[in-house]
């Protein structure tokens, strides 16, 4: 097994609880079956949001999917002015087989323009 990161964001449409709760839950569990992973796979996730979304910790939507035993923290993004805004980002760390060009990295919303490259 590798250890590999996982990275993630999605938009939401307003500083909103339940809407960063909803996009959050939506993130996370596209990245767990998008990577077809288990939970136990999963090592730590980092969330972080940009400096507009401070109505609830996003981790707190990852426990309310049942990962309270994965360790989640929540941070802020730089507040760059030209940056996309109300934007959650993660990255997972996990164990998998994938080799690292078959992880898929996971945007959703209006969070797909940050990296087309990539999303899926």
């Amino acid at each position: 097994m590798a250890v590999r990161a996982i990275r993630g964001a999605t938009q939401v449409d307003a500083d909103d609880r339940q809407e960063i709760l909803d996009a959050t839950r939506e993130l996370v569990s596209a990245v767990i079956e998008r990577n077809e992973l288990d939970t136990a796979d999963l090592i730590s996730i980092l969330f972080t949001s940009t400096p507009d979304l401070v109505s609830e910790f996003p981790a707190l939507a990852a426990r309310e999917l049942g990962l309270g035993d994965v360790p989640l923290m929540c941070a802020t993004e730089i507040g760059v002015p030209h940056a996309l805004p109300r934007v959650l980002r993660l990255m997972a760390h996990v164990e998998t087989d994938r080799p690292r060009s078959e992880v898929a990295h996971v945007y959703l919303r209006g969070a797909v323009a940050l990296r087309r490259d990539i999303a899926q």
